[in-house]
């Protein structure tokens, strides 16, 4: 081969080789590709299509009433059972005090009652002996008109004083009995009267308990649209507290990533508030019943000429760990990268029944405080009547 063919050939050579190692290259690469979506990428499923999001509870005024003290406003952390806003109890005091005087009142008159049935029985016993006496002066009369020395007149009336007598001891019995239908309870505390009248009371107590609103939860106060001196009717919003120690993550993953998802797998989260130098940790704890668009106000109409196939999302409920929440607090709406472990399949896809409880007890001491009130009226007016 001579110089000018060789010197031809070299640049095909070096294509060859290049085309080699380019082939080579790729094929490593892909090889490369694979093995890690086998070994690893297969077994995660990730979006940034997630939001923090929490429970918002909403004050709302239990009773009507003008608004004469607010004890927080909008970004303040407040604790479970805080006075938040104060109505005005000039009306509610008013009603109570009159409740509690009709309680008061209902209370000695049934006590009145208990303390007729001696009354009554100690008439009864009158009753009977006036009898008693009545009956042996017609005995007497009648063994004298034997021997004619009583007249016909003193013996009608002898005979009328025992009918009279009779007649009160009944009229006497039937009182007894009468007044021991209205004590047939043992307690006067029991009697329907003071029943009823304590009802009002603790109706009006709690009215007037109501006027002063407390925090339900320990959280942060938001939209807070209560203003003093507003006039505001039972259930009117007045503002929203956010617990931030219960939030969660509301990851929308398409439906096509959603097969390999199970609940309890594990998930590592992202906040864009703190970028990647913060990693928290959770859980998968359940899945939404339908996509965004089947719960939307407007459904969508895809029983149309002009349809369009769209990938739905479907939210997935992510608990995260209390501990990374309280040293790294995150807001309700911030966004959230999300990637969720899917090696361990082993959990359900919609989980079995469950049931998740919220309760507050700072309305609690209102009948509490209602009964005690109602109690100490009833012993303060039995001991009157008893005196």
């Amino acid at each position: 081969m001579n110089d000018q063919q060789q010197h031809a050939a070299a640049p095909k050579n070096k294509r060859k080789t290049a085309l080699i190692a380019l082939g080579g290259i790729t094929i490593l690469a892909a090889a490369i590709w694979g093995a890690y979506y086998y070994n690893v990428s297969q077994y995660y499923e990730g979006t940034d299509d997630a939001y923090v999001n929490g429970n918002l509870v909403q004050l709302n005024a239990q009773i009507a009433g003008t608004v004469i003290g607010i004890n927080a406003d909008d970004t303040q952390i407040v604790r479970s059972g805080d006075s938040m806003v104060k109505l005005d109890t000039a009306d509610t005091s008013i009603e109570l005090r009159r409740s509690e005087a009709a309680l008061a009142q209902a209370v000695q008159q049934v006590s009145t009652l208990y303390v007729n049935n001696g009354v009554l029985k100690a008439q009864i016993a009158q009753r009977q002996a006036e009898l008693a006496r009545a009956e042996d002066d017609l005995k007497r009369r009648l063994a004298a008109d034997q021997a004619g020395a009583v007249s016909a007149e003193d013996l009608g009336h002898a005979r009328d004083a025992v009918k009279e007598r009779k007649a009160a001891l009944a009229n006497a019995e039937q009182q007894l009995a009468a007044n021991r239908a209205q004590t047939a309870q043992q307690q006067i505390a029991e009697h329907p009267n003071v029943l009823a009248a304590a009802a009002r009371v603790r109706a009006d107590y709690l009215a007037s308990a109501r006027a002063n609103v407390p925090a339900p939860v320990t959280g942060y106060v938001a939209k807070r649209s209560v203003q003093l001196g507003q006039r505001v009717a039972a259930g009117s919003p007045l503002m929203a507290i956010v617990p931030l120690d219960g939030v969660w993550v509301d990851a929308n993953f398409k439906e096509s990533q959603l097969k390999a998802v199970h609940i309890g797998q594990p998930v590592s989260l992202h906040a864009d508030l703190y970028g990647k130098d913060v990693e928290y940790h959770g859980k998968v704890i359940g899945f939404s019943a339908g996509t965004g668009s089947a719960f939307a106000v407007l459904p969508a109409q895809n029983a149309t000429g002009n349809w369009i196939k769209v990938v739905q999302r479907l939210p997935v409920r992510i608990a995260l760990d209390p501990q990374e929440l309280r040293d790294h607090p995150l807001r309700l709406g911030l966004s959230m990268a999300v990637e969720v472990d899917t090696h361990d399949r082993k959990g359900s896809q919609l989980g079995a029944a469950q049931t998740t409880s919220f309760q507050t007890s700072v309305f609690d001491n209102y009948g509490k405080e209602a009964d005690a009130e109602i109690d100490a009226i009833i012993a303060r007016n039995q001991a009157v009547v008893a005196k």
